[in-house]
């Protein structure tokens, strides 16, 4: 039942210092090589599967575990059936049970000496002559062969004699570490720049070398060395750890994204430093050719550069500016007599696979060779140390710029000299003329009002009235409007293929648009149990939400008697697709499942106490929690929300609306509606996620409790732990009993008793002892009675059906 203990039972292990000719490592037995000082260890291990078996490198006494180097990634052997050889020729071979080589190291040289593979404390797994220590001795090394994990001195790029490429591949998933979609590599096409691909599509560009870092915005460089090395042997980005007692892996999870981790001597649990999450201006070209991409305040701005507008203006207003910008004056893009050039700062550099570079050159020369060649479109250092120096220059479209509030670099960007004129002297007459025009209409309009409120006054307020509601109409709705026929376009039709589900609103389908972004489009249904109201009050209030932990509404549709909601798309759709199948959820470990659960907690908060209005949602649920890509909760469908002012804490409502089994007593009997309402859904999506069972389905058969009920009788019984799920790696068992505890504070049946978000948030990451739970609500396991329904009518308009709820 517990994911704990496990490794007690795998029983001693055998550790040697070295594996000579003739000397093998065993499975069965639980051997394993040591690194001399005792820092890295190789041997074999499973990953949730305990049936399939891997050879790799992991740092010892290192919480949790991350392995950095596996060998037979994507031929698992069968359980404890794996032997690794070294043969006279310097040849590592893994044996199967059947004695048949399921990797090697491949390597041709016949060895003059002993061969001897060696761990050493830096991770590298190494083959070489008898006890020689220089380079040349070297037959064979895993970091040539990396897998998942960038460390010190493992470099990453090409050697140029013999082809070998060394680049980064994820995972395929974290418990299965076969070659997965996304892989980072340095890309020799231009100036050497670091590229992550899915597949074979670019995704991100790390960017190229500035003399500091290989990143457009330059990180801190006082705990790691950093360098690029570029020449006719080798072209490769490595990094080596100036602080030894501060220890740092780069990791590119299978998510795609890359991540950092850190440790040091005096502590041995790992920190993740950077979850290598990324703003929309990471992804490649997102604002496409010639344009800047600017994500500040959780917005994110597309500009083209100067001289330049957007190639399909309509597009680019509704929000989708993949299609970049073209020059303004076409007639000026090949016409270099009279150019110029316009000074960008804080830029991350354009794509560099289309670029010319120069070392010694310095920045007037780099112009002056910019200037005499037509196609040549910027400009900038290719060193930034002291001052700057080298040339490198961009040819035809600039892609992938983007601005950073501080650092980066400048770029020098070619435009007409007509285009300067405007920062000048003819943009202050414009200034001048724009200010006369405004002081003058403005007198206009204040003299028409005064007329009208002498001669009129019953008209004088009907125009305010009416205008006042325009104008906050539009101060509610400020959201990109999509047309139908561009939402037509991207999900095929409307195409059952596209379809991603179907809830109370409407049917929901994937669209992809042509810069192979992928929204999700959530179209009202004729037949639907929302309406324009529910439609409105999604748009209105989600709009104006900002969080990590909710989901982003990217637009909106309204035309004829179509109306529909543009979404980010989550690739992992909801948690209750996981959580309640009994195969995926073993995809969800107790790591994942506690992110989930502090995720959740977060964007309540923000929702009743950090945003701009006080938000109670009223129907969450599993199902209206959506994963991102890495398992992120996102809170979403906000039909039914409604908006607090001021200090209301508190409603009522004659038309109970939500889904049983996530609804408070309060409001399943009364109408009754505040933050608490919430609070108590938050709880039973809690022991939901514990335990992946659903408190409506769920009934104890000895005592016929709901899943409320079972938690509580566990908890008095002192036997909590017992309602955790089947997990698959190591959990924390005070940890999980922490979150029981949470849960059922939360379920408490009066409202005064449960928590604040503010306070599950505090509780979840504490370690101080919790108030004791009180009773749960609905606790008899019995259905709410005929007699506490009174007139209310309760309908669930959020599943995947409309379905009225008669009371039992």
């Amino acid at each position: 039942m517990l994911c704990i203990w496990f490794f007690l039972l795998l029983g001693t292990s055998t550790s040697l210092d070295s594996l000579a000719v003739g000397q093998s490592l065993r499975d069965v037995e639980n051997e394993s090589l040591v690194s001399a000082g005792g820092i890295t260890e190789l041997g074999f291990f499973s990953l949730g599967d305990f049936s399939r078996r891997y050879l790799g490198v992991w740092f010892r006494n290192i919480n949790p575990s991350t392995k950095v180097w596996v060998a037979n990634r994507n031929t698992p052997l069968k359980k404890n059936s794996g032997v690794l050889k070294l043969n006279e020729r310097g040849v590592l071979e893994l044996l199967n049970d059947k004695n048949s080589t399921i990797w090697s190291s491949n390597i041709s040289s016949i060895a003059l000496n002993n061969p001897i593979a060696h761990l050493l404390d830096s991770g590298n797994f190494v083959v070489k002559y008898g006890q020689e220590t220089n380079d040349d001795s070297l037959l064979w090394q895993s970091f040539d062969y990396p897998g998942n994990i960038l460390l010190p001195g493992m470099k990453l790029g090409w050697n140029l004699e013999t082809g070998l490429e060394r680049f980064l591949s994820s995972w395929t998933s974290s418990n299965d570490p076969a070659e997965g979609d996304y892989a980072a590599k340095i890309d020799l096409r231009g100036y050497p720049q670091i590229i992550k691909f899915q597949r074979s599509i670019v995704v991100s560009r790390g960017g190229s070398w500035n003399g500091m870092s290989t990143f457009g915005n330059p990180g801190p460089t006082s705990e790691a060395s950093q360098k690029l090395v570029l020449n006719e042997k080798e072209v490769y980005y490595e990094y080596e750890l100036l602080d030894r007692s501060v220890f740092t892996i780069l990791k590119l999870t299978h998510s795609g994204n890359s991540m950092t981790l850190v440790w040091t001597t005096q502590s041995s649990t790992q920190q993740v430093v950077s979850t290598g999450e990324i703003d929309p201006c990471e992804n490649y070209a997102f604002c496409g050719v010639n344009s800047i991409c600017n994500y500040d305040g959780n917005v994110t701005i597309c500009k083209c550069s100067r001289g330049y507008v957007p190639s399909s203006p309509d597009r680019w207003n509704i929000g989708v500016s993949s299609d970049g910008c073209v020059p303004k004056n076409k007639s000026n893009d090949s016409n270099s007599y009279g150019d110029s050039f316009f000074k960008y700062t804080n830029l991350k550099l354009p794509d560099t696979k289309t670029s010319w570079f120069n070392k010694t050159m310095d920045l007037d020369e780099c112009q002056k060779s910019c200037l005499k060649n037509r196609s040549c479109t910027a400009y900038a250092n290719l060193d930034i140390r002291d001052g700057g120096s080298g040339c490198l220059l961009w040819f035809h479209g600039l892609f992938d710029m983007r601005k950073y509030s501080q650092g980066g670099q400048d770029l020098y960007v070619r435009v007409p000299a007509s285009e300067l004129d405007h920062v000048g002297h003819g943009n202050m007459k414009k200034k001048i003329v724009g200010i006369i025009v405004g002081v003058t209409t403005f007198g206009l309009i204040i003299t028409c009002v005064c007329i009208l409120v002498i001669k009129n006054p019953g008209s004088a307020r009907k125009f305010y009235s009416n205008n006042y509601k325009n104008i906050q109409r539009k101060e509610d709705v400020d959201l990109p409007v999509f047309s139908l026929s561009v939402l037509a376009n991207v999900t095929e039709n409307f195409s059952t293929k596209n379809k991603l589900g179907e809830g109370g609103f409407g049917p929901v389908y994937k669209g992809t648009m042509i810069d192979g972004k992928v929204l999700a489009v959530k179209r009202l249904s004729k037949k639907s149990g929302q309406g324009l109201e529910e439609f409105k009050n999604e748009v209105t209030l989600i709009s104006k939400l900002q969080h990590r932990n909710l989901v982003k509404l990217l637009g909106c549709c309204i035309e004829g008697e179509e109306k529909m909601l543009i979404y980010e798309y989550m690739p992992n759709h909801s948690l209750d697709y996981f959580v309640f199948d009994e195969t995926k959820r073993k995809l969800l470990d107790w790591h994942k499942r506690f992110n989930v659960i502090t995720g959740i907690a977060r964007g309540l908060l923000y929702l009743h106490q950090d945003s701009r209005l006080r938000i109670i949602h009223r129907d969450l649920k599993t199902s209206n929690i959506l994963l991102d890509a890495n398992l992120d909760p996102k809170i979403s469908d906000f039909g039914l929300a409604r908006s607090f002012l001021g200090d209301q804490v508190e409603a009522n409502t004659n038309r109970v609306a939500g889904t049983y089994g996530y609804m408070p007593p309060e409001y399943a009997a009364r109408g009754h509606f505040s933050v608490k309402s919430d609070v108590f859904s938050y709880g039973v999506i809690v022991l939901e996620i514990v335990s992946g069972k659903k408190n409506r389905d769920f009934s104890d058969p000895e005592h016929y409790n709901n899943l409320l009920g079972h938690a509580w009788r566990l908890w008095t019984e002192e036997r909590a732990l017992e309602l955790l799920d089947k997990l698959s790696g190591e959990c924390s068992p005070s940890e999980v009993v922490r979150c029981i505890q949470v849960g059922l504070l939360c379920v408490q049946q009066r409202p005064q008793d449960r928590p604040h978000m503010s306070s599950v948030v505090l509780m979840l990451n504490g370690d101080k002892l919790l108030p004791k739970p009180k009773v749960p609500g609905f606790y008899t396991g019995t259905d709410v009675t005929s007699e506490a329904l009174g007139n209310h009518r309760l309908c669930s308009v959020n599943e995947l059906s409309i379905t009225m709820l008669d009371a039992r």
